[in-house]
């Protein structure tokens, strides 16, 4: 299922550069409004799955006003698009409970983060495995949930807890890439953890796998290589 994603931008040439970005990514962008009034009226009608809103639109409401509005009768996650706010109107918009911040300029890793993350905040549950008992990862290992076990041939693959928690979060991905504020959102709940905790926890894990099983994509997070349920 393709995310759908809704740009409210008053600076037409951003917005289109912004759409580039998202569709290259694999985005869907469903719309693109410049004020208040065209944005609320095509939202309502597409709802989006999520909406990337300027904060400050010209010669119309705000942002802030139009994701309150919008929040009344549709839950759809809000991420704002800032280039510099004063502290006043920061607050407003922290009052609408968006599920993050782009900062302007864009910058490629920063909004793939930010999305991902921001849809997995909107979840309200976290993700599940489904319903097979035995799910192949490749390369001859295999996750046997009813054991709750990896297994390479008959031998029992022994992880730690946060290692297994994390091959996990990756089964549950499906083969789709997982943001680094993702999983340390998932493994470290109470706070995030320094990055040379979450790249020693991966490294340890591919130690005791086959390591092409999964794979490392730069600056944004990791997947499996071969799933296949």
């Amino acid at each position: 299922m393709n995310i759908k994603i809704y740009i409210v931008e008053d600076e037409v040439i951003v917005a289109i550069d912004l759409k580039k970005i998202l569709e290259n990514i694999g985005y869907e962008v469903c719309g693109i409004a410049t004020n208040y009034d065209q944005a609320f009226k095509e939202i309502n009608l597409l709802l989006p799955d999520i909406i990337l809103m300027d904060i400050n639109l010209k010669n119309s409401k705000s942002g802030i006003e139009l994701a309150t509005d919008i929040k009344l009768t549709h839950d759809i996650s809000v991420i704002y698009l800032t280039a510099y706010s004063d502290a006043d109107t920061l607050s407003k918009a922290i009052n609408t409970d968006p599920v993050g911040y782009i900062n302007k300029p864009f910058n490629i890793v920063d909004i793939y983060t930010t999305i991902e993350l921001g849809l997995y905040k909107s979840k309200n549950n976290p993700l599940t495995i489904d319903s097979q008992d035995v799910i192949n990862l490749g390369y001859g290992y295999s996750y046997y949930k009813k054991h709750n076990h990896i297994q390479f041939g008959d031998k029992v693959i022994k992880l730690g807890e946060k290692e297994f928690t994390l091959l996990k979060i990756l089964i549950n991905a499906k083969g789709k890439i997982v943001t680094y504020p993702q999983i340390e959102y998932e493994i470290w709940p109470e706070g995030v953890s320094a990055n040379n905790v979450l790249r020693s926890l991966i490294y340890r894990l591919r130690t005791k796998i086959d390591p092409k099983i999964i794979e490392n994509v730069h600056s944004i997070g990791c997947k499996l290589n071969k799933f296949n349920p």
